[in-house]
């Protein structure tokens, strides 16, 4: 198999090519989130059942980072990104077609696991294919691709299944996925099977790589605060005086766009040796985004300048940890990108448990001073770990 040279400053092409279809995979996990009282009522699912969509899904997605993602450090990238992109379209067809809750779940379960895996599989795969001097800018932009596909997914979903029910939202993905598919077939750079190092385990891999460690704790601590926020978001927006609609609602996440094409530079600021201090500044503007948000009763206006301030802290940071990990451990990316995701998965889950929880019994002012002591938890952590000059 031939082997082609690293992506080059000059291989834009290419890194859309990666961006654009990291984007279209991510977005598979999040096309069902709008579309829960739709598939209630086609499917005759009771309301108090139905969130067990959205945790089908996710469970696929922390199989995909247990068992497939890790596949990409011992097998040939292009041809398992082949398989999977056929596997997932045969997965988003079975969705459209479902006529019961149970082959729904197994459905999105299939949905979870794929999409997921081809996600972090194509981050891992651009990070392989990049010279190391531009590692960081090579994942910032494949990055940047996953947010805005996550962000998008939602307002895309809305508008598809307005015009032809949430089955045409899968039906069009799946066809989306087969274009997708073939580009990557055609564009994707051949790469050597990898002389990969043993699999171990994540107590193992931990151990190992202190980067990874040390990484993994800061972005578990800022997918708390991450999903503290847009756990909880809904609630005050819906209630009175705002009373907006859940079409307006989402629209804030449009936000969170500019915030991750800004914060797409931040990997190649750690190419450049500045990662701690794009660390530092990143958990600075997390912490000071709270207090915007926590004046959401004064004026919506607050609350559009603490979602840009949260979104570039959670990219920048996010894009430098995942950098710095994949430079540390060049012939075990896929698993200790698999790893990172793990504690992605397990803040974005205890943010998500404990915000509503906390909007129920401290109202949006209790959100907010949990988020913020979250950051204040993360910058400290940070702080006490940060190697030496």
């Amino acid at each position: 198999m031939s082997q082609v040279a690293p992506l080059s400053r000059t291989a834009t092409p290419l890194l859309l090519l990666f961006a654009c279809a990291a984007g279209l995979s991510v977005a598979n996990v999040y096309y069902a989130q709008p579309l829960l009282d739709a598939l209630a009522a086609d499917l005759h699912i009771g309301t108090a059942r139905i969130g067990a969509v959205i945790a089908a899904t996710q469970l696929g997605s922390v199989l995909a980072l247990l068992w497939l993602v890790p596949l990409g450090d011992r097998l040939e990238r292009r041809r398992l990104m082949a398989t999977q992109n056929a596997a997932l379209v045969l997965a988003l067809l079975g969705v459209a077609v479902a006529g019961s809750a149970g082959t729904l779940l197994l459905g999105m379960l299939a949905v979870g696991l794929l999409g997921t895996a081809m996600t972090q599989g194509l981050i891992a795969y651009a990070a392989a294919a990049a010279d190391p001097a531009e590692r960081g800018r090579v994942v910032g932009a494949a990055q940047a691709g996953v947010v805005i596909g996550l962000l998008l997914a939602r307002v895309v979903a809305g508008a598809v299944a307005d015009l032809g029910g949430w089955r045409a939202v899968y039906l069009f993905s799946a066809g989306a996925m087969l274009v997708s598919g073939a580009v990557l077939w055609r564009g994707l750079p051949r790469l050597p099977v990898p002389i990969a190092a043993a699999r171990l385990s994540l107590p193992a891999l931990l151990r190992q790589q202190p980067v990874l460690r040390r990484r993994g704790v800061l972005g578990l601590l800022l997918f708390m605060a991450f999903g503290l926020f847009w756990s909880t978001m809904a609630l005050p927006l819906s209630a009175p005086p705002q009373a907006l609609s859940h079409t307006a609602i989402g629209a804030f996440a449009l936000v969170g766009l500019l915030g991750a094409l800004a914060a797409s530079r931040s990997g190649q600021w750690s190419d450049q040796g500045h990662a701690e201090r794009v660390s530092g500044a990143a958990l600075l503007l997390l912490l000071l985004g709270w207090a915007p948000l926590a004046a959401l009763p004064q004026h919506l206006g607050w609350l559009v300048l603490g979602v840009l301030l949260l979104d570039l802290a959670v990219q920048a940071l996010h894009v430098t940890n995942q950098s710095l990990i994949l430079a540390a451990a060049p012939q075990a990316q896929a698993q200790v990108i698999a790893a990172y995701m793990l504690f992605y998965a397990a803040g974005s889950g205890l943010g998500a448990l404990l915000g509503p929880t906390l909007y129920a019994t401290h109202g949006w002012r209790g959100v907010c001073a949990a988020g913020a002591t979250v950051s204040v938890l993360a910058l400290a952590t940070w702080a006490k770990t940060r190697p030496p000059r």
